[in-house]
């Protein structure tokens, strides 16, 4: 089995094209609470937790602290509107970052960049397929008479983005050069802990349904909490339960 992440995370965001000042602290924000053990049950921490569960070779854990390094913009596409998983390559190569998918996650080969990177993409929910991407803040055409639910922080694309970042962040942690963690035979299309758990958010999940969510006062709706923000992250596999699991979960 290969390497996961033990060591402490940082990650450091390339913004391709225009964001807003508050899309990108919804973001940070997100990423920052992954460590901030203070925010109240069910918390973001608390969903790390099950990411922590799996272990190296040597029975090392998934590290604990993962926050927001140095940032880069490039408002300005420098390598166009569309990239591959090369082209990607060449935005981190010379530090700059959109596509077909709402996100992935693979590794930088030292013959484009100069050495090994795991990184993860992500698109704006509100522009690529929002009824798929930012689902259930927006709902896909042919579910017809399902009403989207309110988001948390008044972006429908950007809060969309967070799951998606979330599962991209748990799989490169687990299985960042695509031979640790995941399940199949062809790790070129490897299921990996998130993979597995798409579209489920709380007890009773899978399928179309959610699960059960949590709703706030201003009829938003979430399913933990983070640094001064609420947020709807999708659950995880816990190989050591065998079955998908969350800080929300009902019984728990």
């Amino acid at each position: 089995m290969g390497p996961v992440l033990t060591a402490n995370i940082t990650v450091y965001p390339i913004w391709y094209g225009t964001w807003k000042s508050s899309q990108k602290r919804i973001i940070r924000d997100f990423i920052d609470s992954i460590s901030a053990a203070e925010a109240k049950p069910p918390s973001v921490a608390g969903w790390w937790k099950t990411v922590r569960l799996y272990t190296d070779q040597t029975n090392n854990n998934i590290s604990r602290t993962v926050h927001v390094g140095e940032q880069k913009n490039d408002r300005f596409y420098s390598h166009g509107k569309s990239l591959t998983r090369l082209s990607v390559q060449s935005v981190i190569k010379s530090a700059d970052f959109c596509n077909n998918v709402c996100g992935f996650h693979y590794f930088t080969f030292p013959s484009i960049v100069g050495y090994t990177l795991p990184y993860a993409w992500v698109g704006n929910s509100a522009k690529l397929c929002p009824g798929v991407c930012a689902y259930p803040f927006a709902v896909p055409d042919y579910i017809p008479g399902l009403k989207a639910v309110k988001s948390p922080n008044g972006d429908v694309g950007v809060d969309g983005m967070i799951s998606v970042i979330a599962h991209e962040i748990a799989e490169l942690s687990t299985n960042p050069l695509i031979n640790a963690w995941y399940a199949g035979q062809d790790p070129v299309f490897p299921v990996e802990i998130a993979d597995l758990c798409e579209g489920i958010y709380g007890t009773g999940g899978g399928g179309s349904y959610t699960g059960q969510m949590l709703n706030g006062r201003d009829g938003a709706t979430y399913n933990m909490n983070g640094i001064r923000r609420r947020f709807l992250v999708q659950w995880v596999w816990n190989h050591v339960l065998n079955y998908c699991t969350g800080p929300n979960a009902l019984d728990q």
